[in-house]
């Protein structure tokens, strides 16, 4: 597409006088511009460092959807989605068009979201940041010089950290500014330089426009193969394990972070990889650290000024250090990024209490208590205004900050699918043992790993197991190298009664969130859940 027809494209957001303007170009010139421009510098292996400011995570005090006569009686409005007037996002678009009209370079990249052509969205991103643009090419799906030459957006995402928003006048929360607009088809990022805004404002999308609009499931999970052909979900929210566990040398990576379940199997949203880099090491995430290459964006790590080493224990600017990194810089991934149903579903938990087993076997009505419930331990600065370091919390469907419709609705379509296809499903704790944070210990990755080696092999499947007496679920009694002591979490506490009370007070506090499913769920899910 041409610039005069680019021009043209952005003229319906009030965009009449661009400087210069930056199209899809590739990785290496967009380093080259990020580093003229003093937005970033390499690490010694190559990858992109920048530094993303005042925001280091997402920021869901500030997030929106225009409210209007589509959205108005879909979407489940309240503290996760609040409403803002269409008056009020012209207005704002109006501003943001005539911020970019003054920009003397801005970066556009047209990008594909959804695997399956059935279901894909051709996504345009527009940023003041040559790094920003990276990300974005990087993360989404790379059409080929062929469908660029007829590309056409159905959704645009302006990204424009350095324009901040006025509270009093333009009805926001504070100077950053997440908006999505389902009828105009844009979504407007200002005032944060995360870059994981991006990505998840179009998941955001595609949790709407799916369901509604096609009746496939979107979830927040990350997915492999095997050898023969056994695909497994993994849900989870940050810090949880969800791209540590898919990235399995033995496995191919299909996605580590969002998909759709069709009628045909499972398809990535993504084109890339957005992982945790805090603790990175070659031994723990081999995957991973070798992805950190050029092309790769590292966000807010501490590096060596002079031999620009990345130290990835440098927590100094935030916990949520990232990486994010085209999906080819994993040996052996999918290139279609589809794969058929899935054989097994692990819903992961990091859980800060200490009391979760390591891991469960779910029967489908606790499958979808579960599910509904998202239980786990946010991990200091995931989410900007997080003042503790642990705070337990419940998101449903592993993924609340993204759903804009009812989570009773992407739950009967989980349940559907987990009957028709006879998909098994487990409970993992990726979390803490032998007290709560602070005082226990997390689980070890590699007996995490093993563990889920036995569930995806179907080794577990006909195993002994036994009763949690408070939370109901069937706990394996041994597994291959794995300490039988591990598998029963109050063995592990030197204070057997305190186990018991802190148990009591978790179960109590699923009890407590699942009270708002009570009159939406059949009772053999209510009764799926823990008893005091």
């Amino acid at each position: 597409m041409d610039l005069a027809v680019r021009k043209v494209a952005l003229e319906r957001f009030g965009v009449e006088d661009l400087g210069t303007l930056h199209e899809n170009l590739p990785p290496a010139r967009l380093v080259e511009a990020a580093i003229r421009r003093r937005e970033g510098l390499l690490s010694a292996s190559g990858a992109l460092i920048v530094k993303t400011g005042k925001r280091t995570g997402r920021s869901p005090k500030d997030k929106f959807i225009v409210e209007d006569d589509l959205t108005r009686d879909k979407v489940a409005w309240g503290n996760t989605n609040k409403p803002f007037s269409k008056e009020a996002f012209g207005a704002l678009l109006e501003k943001a068009a005539a911020y970019l009209d003054e920009l003397e370079e801005v970066w556009v990249v047209d990008a594909h979201a959804g695997a399956d052509p059935r279901y894909r969205l051709s996504v345009q991103v527009v940023t003041e940041h040559a790094w920003q643009a990276l990300f974005a090419q990087q993360l989404f799906l790379r059409p080929s010089r062929e469908d660029l030459d007829t590309f056409q957006p159905d959704w645009t995402v302006i990204s424009l950290p350095g324009f901040l928003t006025d509270p009093e006048e333009d009805g926001t929360n504070s100077e950053t500014f997440v908006g999505v607009d389902f009828s105009r088809k844009v979504v407007l990022i200002c005032g944060t330089a995360y870059a994981g805004e991006i990505k998840k404002s179009i998941f955001s999308v595609l949790n709407f426009v799916l369901p509604v609009e096609y009746g496939v499931l979107p979830m927040h999970c990350s997915a492999n193969i095997g050898e023969n052909n056994d695909v497994a979900l993994f849900f989870g929210l940050s810090g949880t394990g969800k791209t540590t566990l898919s990235a399995d040398p033995n496995r191919r990576l299909i996605g580590d972070d969002e998909h759709g379940w069709s009628d045909r199997g499972i398809f990535n949203f993504e084109g890339g990889c957005y992982a945790k880099t805090i603790e990175l090491s070659r031994e723990k995430e081999p995957q991973i650290y070798s992805a950190v290459r050029f092309g790769a964006v590292l966000e807010n790590v501490g590096v060596d000024r002079r031999s620009r080493e990345v130290d990835y224990s440098d927590d100094s600017l935030t916990e949520n250090t990232r990486v994010a990194y085209p999906l080819e810089h994993i040996e052996g991934y999918v290139r279609e990024g589809m794969g058929p149903h899935p054989k097994a579903i692990l819903f992961l938990t990091a859980d800060a209490f200490g009391v979760l087993p390591p891991i469960s076997v779910l029967s489908p009505e606790q499958a979808a208590y579960y599910f509904l419930s998202g239980y786990t331990a946010k991990l200091a600065g995931t989410e900007a205004g997080m003042e503790t370091e642990v705070e337990a919390t419940f998101s449903e469907c592993f993924g609340a900050p993204f759903l804009p419709l009812p989570p009773t609705s992407y739950a009967r379509m989980l349940s559907e699918k987990i009957k028709e296809h006879n998909v098994r499903c487990y409970l993992v704790n990726t979390g803490w043992v032998g007290g709560p944070y602070g005082i226990g210990q997390r689980v070890d990755i590699k007996m995490t790993r093993r563990m889920v080696e036995e569930v995806i092999s179907g080794e577990l499947d006909n195993v002994k197991t036994w009763e949690h007496p408070i939370f109901g679920l069937n706990v394996p009694e041994e597994i291959p190298d794995v300490p039988n002591e591990i598998l029963n979490p109050r063995e592990t506490w030197s204070d057997k009664d305190a186990y018991d009370r802190k148990a009591r007070d978790l179960a109590g506090l699923f009890q407590k969130n699942f009270t708002k499913f009570e009159s939406e769920v059949d009772e053999e899910v209510l009764k799926a859940g823990p008893r005091t």
